[in-house]
């Protein structure tokens, strides 16, 4: 297993966007494997590379057992619906709040060698692979959040034994030994 320390929030390379990827080659196939592994070990429905402190635009996803990753993900909407459900992040732990996504999505990009793929999602899917492409851009669930909802998860997040507000924003591992704090389902 190749399990990696997540970075939480308050961290800046969550606020970066992220760089296209130009080289399929055994570094990302590398960085494929170590993002499946680490949501696989904390979990989580997903997990983007800028939340391992690597700025390009790729993300691991497990829902519903369907494990797999998209490297450049470009999202469109077939439609205008939406749901609204819990969210949380393996970056943000232990928050959880009612957040508006579309209800489905269609994400093309490409696999870790290059060859291109399309991942139709709905429900859980359809939340995974836009809140996995927010971290892409930089984007934090908590800034999809209507004003209230956002005060009251910054209140959470501030009250939170992981955050120091004080201090650099750090490398947090889990009390668990080799896994990172982080989101569950």
């Amino acid at each position: 297993m190749t399990v990696q320390p997540i970075r939480l929030f308050g961290d800046p390379v969550l606020r970066t966007p992220a760089d296209t990827v130009v080289d399929f080659d055994k570094e990302l196939r590398r960085l494929v494997q170590d993002l499946t592994d680490t949501m696989r070990d904390e979990g989580g429905a997903g997990l983007a590379a800028p939340q391992l402190g690597v700025g390009l635009r790729v993300f691991a996803f497990d829902v519903d057992e369907v494990v797999g990753h998209i490297v450049n993900p470009v999202l469109s909407f077939p439609d205008e619906e939406e749901q609204d459900g819990p969210e949380g992040c393996l970056s943000i732990p232990g928050v959880y709040v009612d957040t508006k996504r579309r209800q489905n999505v269609v994400a093309q990009g490409f696999n870790e060698h290059g060859e291109p793929i399309r991942l139709i999602g709905t429900g859980l899917m359809a939340r995974c692979a836009q809140h996995e492409t927010d971290h892409l851009d930089g984007v934090l669930f908590v800034d999809r959040l209507d004003a209230a909802a956002r005060k009251d998860a910054m209140k959470q997040i501030r009250a939170a034994d992981w955050y120091d507000a004080g201090a650099p924003p750090t490398v947090k591992a889990s009390p668990h030994g080799r896994g990172i704090l982080g989101l569950g389902r």
